[in-house]
């Protein structure tokens, strides 16, 4: 690394904070450590960090809570550590917004690992797709809104996403028309050994289709390509 990375490591645990802070600083990277949702608002708003590491269980606000209200404000990638190891419980990390999710106790070289893949593909967008540069997508019709998460219909209504139809939209909309083979799309969206996107990219893939009323046996948006994956089969324009 050219210039040192900034990693944000909110835990509760002291021990934690302090072998994480050790670690990362010796493979090159710059590290502020919080303890609670307070000091990682202050350190968020003190220096610009390029990842953040959330523990979930954390006195006061929850890493949940805190990951939903990052994403609110900030496309920063996120990483989530916890003690649980229930899938549901993965995966509502993931529906908030969270980039990858590690399960405690964990190997400090796997969560390296993980913080230079999330790192990789959160810098694989092109720079006019960028919320800072392009915060509305506007593609058939339809427009996505980067700063609010939500998507309105060609009709003007407004439409929720949860974090992995965010995501996962985006990254039809960084690369339109262009077949997309389910690999890419599960080592865009998340680390390749992630079981919950493994299993159901598909089920995503139809989600989305809903979200966009594309839901017909030939979809004119989001594509089937047999035997090769999807592709988003319309023209994106970038807007301020």
């Amino acid at each position: 690394m050219d210039a040192q990375d900034h990693v944000l490591v909110v835990d509760d645990d002291a021990e934690i904070r302090a072998l994480l802070r050790d670690y990362l600083q010796k493979n090159g990277y710059r590290v502020t450590v919080a303890a609670d949702g307070r000091a990682m608002w202050a350190a968020f708003e003190a220096a610009k960090a390029d990842i953040v590491v959330l523990d979930v269980m954390m006195p006061g606000d929850d890493g949940l809570t805190l990951c939903r209200d990052l994403r609110a404000r900030s496309q920063i990638p996120v990483i989530m550590l916890t003690a649980r190891g229930e899938e549901t419980d993965r995966i509502v990390g993931l529906e908030m917004g969270a980039d990858d999710y590690l399960p405690k106790p964990f190997n400090p070289r796997e969560l390296l690992a993980r913080i230079k893949s999330v790192l990789r593909r959160a810098r694989t967008l092109p720079d006019n797709l960028q919320p800072e540069s392009a915060r509305r997508l506007l593609f058939a019709g339809w427009v996505l809104d980067t700063t609010a998460r939500n998507l309105q219909t060609p009709a003007g209504m407004v439409v929720a996403l949860s974090g992995t139809e965010f995501r996962l939209l985006r990254i039809f909309l960084a690369h339109p028309n262009r077949v997309l083979t389910r690999d890419q799309l599960i080592d865009l969206m998340l680390s390749r050994d992630a079981t919950p996107f493994d299993r159901s990219i598909d089920v995503q893939v139809s989600r989305l289709r809903h979200r966009l009323q594309d839901e017909t046996d030939q979809p004119e948006l989001i594509k089937t390509v047999r035997g090769q994956g999807y592709v988003l089969a319309t023209e994106v324009i970038a807007a301020p």
